[in-house]
């Protein structure tokens, strides 16, 4: 069981932050991983097999992060596009990976039927302090509209726009762990200058379908595949996970666009965000990046199927 965090070290209980607060939060921020070594190496290593393509970059203090996307080769307008997106809230690391795992193992095996676009770290600073924040104080996630305040968030839109309406289906593969009640709730509620309320930590894969645009068969055919990997989540006492109400075994919804969510970002019928739990005693990392790579397969055959 997670010892849950009372109160935030940073802020005045009730008060949302100003900048002395943003500037104490990011003062705390430590680089735990390389994003160089861990996640662009990787990518790297496709270069021979793949169009890579860098689509941005952030400037953060004194520190540049290039932002590569991972293409097809052979990209052709007839055929419909597929979009991974991993890595938003850079603490996620099964997302990130992940789809770095889709893209090696499983990518070419789509390239004669659609167009594989996979953007595999969307918030690299945040990959390498382990955080789902940019440095102020942002979360991308809730970030995806015009005018974006998350740069994060505004490149990957660039990147997307002209395949905006030509996208079939967007999965955005990310993960929950202990610490977003230990850590990232706790931040949120004091940026916010909200009351902190605990709650738990889903025991398991879910999946979050759009509320506005549901498409549940599609988000059958992904937990069908994923539980061969590892296990679904399962509701809790009230038949809820993190608070909402489940729609069918592992998936919950949420109104993407009217939440700033990456899966909001282009037109595609088939949206979907996992999320898996790298804590579970039940679980590996292994099993969390093959699950996501699974769930990514699982939605193109689907796609593909019901065009």
């Amino acid at each position: 069981m997670s010892t849950f965090v009372a109160f935030y070290p940073v802020g005045i209980p009730g008060t949302p932050w100003g900048d002395a607060e943003r500037a104490e939060w990011l003062s705390r921020q430590v680089r735990h991983r390389s994003y160089e070594s861990e996640v662009l190496s990787k990518i790297e290593l496709l270069r021979s097999r793949f169009d890579l393509e860098e689509y941005g970059r952030l400037e953060y203090a004194g520190e540049s992060f290039p932002l590569l996307a991972i293409r097809n080769r052979n990209w052709s307008d007839d055929l419909p596009v597929m979009l991974v997106t991993g890595g938003v809230h850079g603490y996620e690391t099964s997302g990130v990976h992940g789809a770095l795992e889709f893209v090696d193992q499983h990518a070419a095996d789509y390239t004669d039927r659609a167009n594989i676009l996979v953007a595999p770290c969307v918030s690299p600073w945040a990959y390498e302090r382990i955080h789902r924040w940019n440095p102020n104080a942002i979360d991308p996630n809730r970030s995806f509209y015009n005018d974006s305040p998350a740069e994060e968030s505004a490149a990957l839109m660039r990147l997307v726009a002209p395949v905006v309406d030509r996208v079939v289906m967007h999965i955005d593969l990310h993960e929950t762990t202990d610490t977003d009640e230990t850590e990232f709730r706790p931040a949120l509620a004091a940026r916010d200058g909200k009351p902190f309320t605990p709650g738990g930590i889903p025991d398991g894969f879910y999946l979050v379908d759009d509320s506005e645009s549901p498409q549940p068969e599609f988000q059958q055919a992904v937990i069908a595949a994923v539980e061969k990997v590892t296990h679904i989540a399962p509701a809790d006492d009230s038949g809820e996970i993190i608070g909402s109400p489940v729609v069918a075994r592992g998936v919950i919804e949420y109104p993407l666009k009217k939440l700033g969510l990456c899966a909001s970002v282009t037109n595609a019928r088939y949206k979907t965000t996992t999320e898996v739990y790298p804590d579970s005693p039940r679980a590996t990392p292994e099993q969390c990046n093959a699950a996501q790579a699974a769930a990514v397969c699982a939605a193109i055959d689907y796609s593909l199927a019901h065009q």
